[in-house]
């Protein structure tokens, strides 16, 4: 049924995003589906990595320990933008087109004052509205 899935990873918050991750693993070892671990990031240091270059090894070598101890196809896209909080959801759901993704599965937090108030958005609420594949999300 599904073939490709992408998982939207923060290597700086691996840590609460366990059952995400999970649920994905275990969905490709279901379905015999490759896994793909992408990230956005822009060029500044942040709490994964120095840069870009730093942070997309990082991620393979994420992705390659997954696959390995997981007996899983995976790898990893790194995906840089200028301002990741403005180009986030448009850049996953680009890596969705490039990667011929047929499952999406995310995390999402649980609904808060934020949300009610507007004051926060859910990208996987974005990523659902806008494409045209499953997506799995995870709380």
């Amino acid at each position: 049924m599904y073939k490709n899935i992408l998982v939207p990873v923060d290597l700086a918050r691996l840590d609460q995003m366990a059952k995400t991750l999970n649920t994905a693993i275990d969905m490709a070892k279901h379905y015999g589906a490759r896994l793909c671990y992408v990230t956005v990031t822009n060029s500044t240091p942040g709490a994964a990595a120095h840069n870009p270059k730093e942070l997309a090894d990082k991620l393979q070598a994420f992705a390659e320990e997954q696959g390995k101890s997981h007996g899983i196809q995976t790898y990893a896209k790194v995906l840089e933008s200028v301002d990741t909080a403005v180009e986030l959801d448009d850049k996953l759901l680009g890596a969705i087109k490039d990667t011929s993704t047929d499952l999406v599965v995310m995390a999402s937090h649980p609904p808060g004052i934020g949300d009610a108030l507007h004051l926060l958005r859910s990208n996987a609420a974005e990523i659902v509205k806008h494409s045209k594949i499953s997506v799995f999300v995870v709380r």
